[in-house]
């Protein structure tokens, strides 16, 4: 059983999801290793700079406690005490930020002890010097202290193995910080090359599988489409398809398509003709009793012509302006209904035909003035058809002495635009559309040079070519007819 393209391409489709959730989840876990990473050489950093503050502080509380004992200046004693206060804080700040690490809380509470032991040494001998500064106790105790603790460098030990331990408490921090910035370096390029490989995967999958259903469907659709065309130009063939999937219905469908439109066009061809054999004869059959009643009215006139009343022969004269339109309505309707015929595709020379025409139709009087008009492609009578009742509706609607027909053209990349304009009588905005339908006309109806069906005709012819005509005219300001021809790059 063959797998329908459907599924085919859901399949596809799910295999670059599942590499591009996998990437995700990956790149995911490793975004969590460089988080916690960067978040302790961050902590890192905060611990680096509460050491050394720390540090100074007591380097600075040492500097005070020999600057007073060298001037027996008490404003040393000032940053002394301040530094009594911070310590304390620093210290308390520094633990909870390493509290994860015992290496480094037993560290910092040697340090801390220390310090404490400097303390009391340093309280011991600034109480006695003070004390023998203000002469509260004889200069023998401070002496002493000198002596046995001052000189033999208690306080400079003390403060030798406090930088010992900040040294050691540095180093080792500095050697946990390294550490996670390796790790951290050696995600960021695992992370990397990861997304690397499995954007590479999905680029891959991707690109296999667009080829793969595009290779499977391309050639197919392409014949379907080989088919339309065929069908569009009245080839109504069917296509062979065994496969059972999506595309194999469409084939299903353009086959039925296909033969329906086959025989239908088959109908229609044989309705046209017998349509065309009608019209005809119709009109045969209808010119003949009108020729009739000409002719009848024509042998009264010349047998009776003596006993004629003037009324008579008003109603008389009336007679064969009637039957004339008749007939051209006849042979109007014979028109409108052969216009779709076909009939041999050629190059035109826009230009001679309309100064052809014109030189038929146009009177002497009146001027014609017919721009630089293109060579085009198609069915020269429908188009001589166009032109000559375009024409012909301007030397009806305009005065003959004063009269100009202009007639032009441009072109775009599909159509040409054609123009048609008089300064005759132009036509009221409300009748630019109704024009365009069979029986309207703007001349009364005993006017024997109007039918109201030369319009209808042009409209036809044009759509039928896939253009279109549109009037613009105010009334007494004359009227212009454009209408588009299409571009044909060749005869097919």
């Amino acid at each position: 059983m063959k797998m329908k393209l459907a599924t085919q391409i859901i399949l596809a489709f799910s295999a670059v999801i599942l590499l591009s959730v996998v990437d995700s989840y990956t790149n995911y876990l490793l975004s969590l290793k460089v988080e916690t990473n960067s978040k302790f050489l961050s902590k890192s950093e905060d611990i680096i700079r509460n050491s050394n503050q720390l540090h100074k502080s007591i380097i600075e509380m040492q500097g005070a406690f020999r600057g007073f004992l060298l001037t027996d200046d008490t404003t040393f004693l000032e940053n002394y005490h301040m530094a009594l206060k911070t310590v304390p804080g620093l210290y308390k700040a520094q633990k909870e930020l390493i509290n994860h690490n015992q290496e480094q809380v037993a560290i910092l509470d040697s340090i801390f002890i220390i310090h404490n032991l400097w303390l009391e040494y340093a309280d011991q001998i600034i109480r006695a010097k003070k004390n023998v500064i203000l002469r509260l106790s004889p200069e023998k105790e401070y002496l002493d202290l000198f002596e046995n603790k001052l000189k033999r460098q208690v306080g400079k030990k003390l403060n030798d193995r406090i930088k010992v331990k900040f040294d050691e408490f540095d180093h080792s921090e500095y050697l946990f910080r390294n550490l996670h910035a390796e790790t951290l370096k050696n995600s960021i390029n695992s992370t990397h090359t990861r997304s690397f490989i499995f954007l590479s995967l999905t680029i891959i999958t991707g690109v296999i599988s667009v080829i793969y259903i595009v290779m499977l469907i391309t050639k197919r659709i392409r014949k379907m489409v080989t088919l339309a065309g065929d069908i569009a130009q009245g080839e109504f063939r069917t296509l062979h398809d065994t496969r059972n999937d999506e595309l194999t219905g469409l084939s299903k469908s353009l086959n039925i398509m296909s033969d329906n439109l086959g025989k239908s066009m088959r109908e229609l061809e044989n309705r046209n003709d017998e349509l065309n054999k009608f019209a005809y004869v119709v009109s045969h059959d209808l010119k003949a009793p009108v020729r009739g009643i000409r002719n009848v009215v024509k042998w009264l006139e010349e047998d009776h012509g003596a006993s004629i009343t003037p009324t008579m022969k008003e109603y008389l004269d009336i007679i064969p302006e009637r039957t004339q339109r008749m007939e051209d309505l006849i042979n109007g309707l014979l028109n409108y209904a052969t216009v779709s015929n076909k009939t041999g595709i050629e190059i035109i020379p826009t230009q001679s035909l309309v100064e052809g025409i014109a030189h038929f139709i146009v009177p002497r009087n009146m001027t014609v003035d017919v721009k630089d008009l293109p060579d085009v492609v198609g069915e020269k009578m429908k188009l001589e058809q166009v032109f000559t009742n375009l024409i012909s509706n301007a030397v009806k609607y305009t005065q003959h002495d004063t009269g100009l027909i202009t007639i032009s053209c441009k072109k775009d990349d599909h159509f040409y635009l054609f123009s048609v304009k008089d300064n005759g009588i132009g036509i009221d905005p409300q009748f630019h559309e109704k024009i365009f339908d069979l029986f309207q006309t703007l001349r009364k109806e005993n006017e024997k040079e109007s039918t109201g069906i030369g319009l209808a005709i042009v409209r036809k012819i044009i759509e039928e070519q896939g253009g279109q005509i549109s009037v613009v005219s105010t009334l007494g300001l004359g009227a212009e007819f454009r209408f588009t021809w299409p571009r044909r790059k060749s005869i097919v």
